[in-house]
């Protein structure tokens, strides 16, 4: 949540004397509204602490002034039916408001606030209130959820400015409440006056004042603009047509001598005029489409600051006003009509919901091809792209050619452009193919850990790629390490899972000690290979450094002693070569065996 931090503030501010015509500084002298009030104010300083030096009330809390009211402004309603009930406070994006809402006919008993709001102002918003900113602001900090009213309920509402500068406020009221009783939703009769309530009014809309009563002997009337107030000349009839905002005045002389002086402010609002919009078009697949492209259009040489325009799927919600469209919307496929509304910021009951422009949606092509690829060493090339093709669209690829696939041989980035080109749009969409050289795969090594209880081969390649690996007829995993492998013969398979081949090789696993000693003692006095009873008619050829052949062993020898013609050979290295019959009974050598030992005396 964001608080405000409290800044010091030294300005003289300087607001028309209009603004001002409806304000109280007091709750108890809070200015009544009703159905008809117009709301449009400023704030300079408060009277009496409402709060009696309370440290907070609900969400406010003390301003720079020590107080909970800094530039406070008071009002009061009274319901005067069912239903949900609203309203908006609008400011200067620049400025900074907070506001307070009571249920209580007793300023002297306020309680605590049904709503409140004290959030600072830092994302420039222009409203706050209770139920939903006109703007289509899902997001705003600055308002409450709705009220739920009865008739008959009270209700005291403090408007205050923490920021110290001020250019004015408007209240405006909303809700279900006002679409279900229009002329009674809030409660006239808390306002007694013979000219009535004050009046809000549309610019062009007839407005007469009629103060008619009994025992007359003569009406005149006066206005005030704003420098006091001035003989209306010649209006001396009971009733008066008004066409400006001002603050009117009646005085009515009695045979009774009982003479009345009756006040009433009546303000006219600007009266928006909706300008016809073009059709639009928007592309599918993207997230929205911006609707306040359009307000240039429907507001055309009026003031934007003047008015608020909201956007509707339904021509109903646009007279009401009500359910508007987030500025970003989402179409649905297809065309829709989007039906306007431009309302005045000082009265929204000032607005034009005449106009409207129908939003195409173009479908964009949906690409569903394999982005990366590979060309087999041993094949001249592939097919890229959308084989079959996917309608009538455009294609463009990098290459400057217009297919919907191409041919590569060579390895590289290929991006390819489909186009959909209708209603004066063209709606595209790109992808880029990787094509790489994949080459077959080679075995480069097989590590054999023998003599062990848990036999394991480690199958190395000439290429750092994710190849399968299969042992036998075993299960292809992805590890090229198999564990617990029976000593014999056995086929390991390295497979290319892009497509590019495979390679296999037979492996013998048979155990040999790596040195033996044969110095009678009876421990390691002959060398010998262990396992070969796996094989078909396995020999062993026993050489020296220098390739000499000094012994051959077969399944029945005891193993070699180390002697070559009855003569002890030296302790040094001595190698060998295993071979055996293979299933077309062709002897074969063993591979990828690590075939030498040690003699140590």
């Amino acid at each position: 949540m964001r608080w405000k931090t409290l800044f010091f503030w030294f300005l003289f501010v300087f607001v028309s004397p209009t603004l001002f015509a409806q304000i109280s500084a007091d709750c108890v002298n809070a200015i009544p509204i009703c159905n008809n009030t117009p709301v449009n104010s400023g704030t300079m300083g408060y009277g009496i602490d409402d709060f009696n030096g309370a440290s907070a009330s609900g969400c406010l809390e003390p301003t720079i002034t020590g107080a909970i009211e800094s530039n406070s402004a008071w009002y009061r309603f009274r319901t005067g039916a069912s239903g949900q009930l609203g309203f908006n406070i609008g400011f200067d994006s620049s400025e900074d408001w907070d506001f307070a809402l009571y249920q209580t006919n007793d300023c002297n008993n306020l309680g605590d606030p049904v709503r409140c709001n004290f959030f600072d102002n830092r994302d420039m918003e222009t409203f706050m209130g209770v139920g939903e900113d006109p703007n289509g602001n899902a997001d705003t900090f600055l308002y409450e959820d709705w009220l739920d009213v009865s008739p008959g309920e009270d209700y005291y509402l403090l408007i205050n400015n923490f920021s110290n500068t001020n250019s004015g406020f408007s209240i405006q009221f909303s809700g279900e409440i006002f679409v279900t009783n229009p002329y009674d939703a809030l409660d006239c009769s808390i306002i007694s006056n013979l000219l009535g309530p004050p009046l809000a009014a549309c610019e062009g809309d007839p407005i007469v004042l009629d103060a008619t009563t009994t025992d007359v002997l003569s009406y005149t009337w006066y206005s005030d603009t704003g420098s006091g107030f001035q003989l209306l000349p010649g209006e001396t009839n009971p009733a008066l047509n008004v066409t400006t905002s001002a603050l009117y005045r009646v005085e009515v002389i009695r045979t009774t001598q009982n003479n009345l002086i009756s006040d009433v402010q009546v303000f006219f609002s600007p009266a928006p005029t909706a300008q016809a919009m073009t059709d639009a078009v928007s592309c599918s697949g993207l997230e929205t489409y911006n609707l306040e492209v359009k307000n240039a259009e429907v507001l055309g040489s009026q003031d934007p600051s003047d008015f608020v325009v909201t956007y509707h799927e339904d021509a109903t919600d646009a007279q009401l006003g009500i359910n508007p469209l987030p500025a970003l919307y989402s179409p649905s496929a297809g065309s829709v009509t989007i039906f306007a509304r431009i309302s005045s910021q000082e009265n929204p009951a000032c607005f034009d919901a005449s106009q409207s422009f129908d939003l195409t949606v173009v479908q964009t092509p949906e690409l569903d091809i394999e982005t990366d690829v590979y060309i087999c060493e041993s094949t001249t090339g592939v097919e890229i792209g959308e084989i079959s093709g996917i309608g009538q669209y455009d294609y463009m690829w990098s290459t400057g050619e217009n297919t919907s696939s191409i041919f590569v041989s060579q390895d590289g980035e290929y991006t390819l452009t489909v186009t959909n080109s209708g209603n004066g749009v063209d709606c595209s969409i790109t992808k880029t193919v990787s094509v790489t050289i994949s080459l077959a795969p080679r075995i480069d090594e097989v590590i054999v850990e023998d003599l062990q209880k848990n036999n394991t081969i480690q199958v190395l390649t000439e290429l750092d790629v994710p190849y399968e690996y299969q042992l036998d007829n075993g299960p292809i995993q992805a590890s090229n390490i198999f564990s617990n492998v029976a000593p014999g013969l056995h086929t390991v398979t390295i497979n290319d899972p892009k497509g590019c081949g495979s390679v296999s090789a037979e492996i013998t696993v048979v155990g040999f000690p790596k040195f033996f000693t044969p110095n009678g003692d009876g421990a390691n006095d002959f060398w010998h290979i262990e396992g070969l009873e796996s094989l078909q008619e396995p020999i062993v050829h026993i050489f020296n450094r220098y390739g000499m052949f000094i012994k051959e062993l077969d399944m029945q020898s005891v193993g070699w002693d180390g002697t070559f013609n009855g003569r002890e050979l030296p302790s040094t290295d001595y190698w060998f070569k295993l071979s055996y019959m293979d299933v077309q009974g062709q002897r074969v050598e063993a591979a990828y065996i690590n075939n030498h030992f040690a003699l140590r005396r």
